[in-house]
């Protein structure tokens, strides 16, 4: 009987040590977990690219979409050229965004004219605005 006594009162302690409690807060089903956010991010992106229309404005759009991964601006003859990458796929599993995981927005003068795979973007295959 003493043995017992003993064993219990070794064995209740550590019993209570090893089991645990886990907590977990749900904020309004928001998974801030990294993945979860890129998802999230390339879901929203992918919506709201499908609703654009050629001839928009680079203002109305880049407000609508906001800040995008990447973005070029140059000059070619008269002409203000930019591009917006936004990412809208997930390729790679590295956690970083590269241009073939987004969609391009390419505009001319501040107009929309194509979009496209950001992977096949080229400055060299210009489409002209009259």
């Amino acid at each position: 009987m003493k043995k017992s006594l003993i064993a219990l009162l070794i064995a209740a302690p550590l019993a209570m040590s090893l089991s645990g409690c886990v907590i977990k807060i749900n904020d309004d089903g928001i998974d801030h977990g990294f993945v979860g956010d890129s998802e999230d991010r390339t879901y929203k992106n992918r919506k709201r690219i499908s609703k654009v229309q050629l001839g928009s404005s680079f203002m109305d759009l880049q407000e609508k979409l906001g800040v995008a991964d990447f973005s070029e601006t140059y000059k070619e003859g008269d002409d203000t050229v930019r591009v917006l990458y936004y990412r809208t796929q997930r390729k790679h599993k590295d956690g970083l965004t590269t241009k073939d995981e987004c969609t391009y927005l390419h505009f001319i003068n501040g107009k929309l004219i194509e979009t496209g795979n950001g992977g096949e973007f080229s400055k060299t295959a210009k489409t002209k605005v009259n």
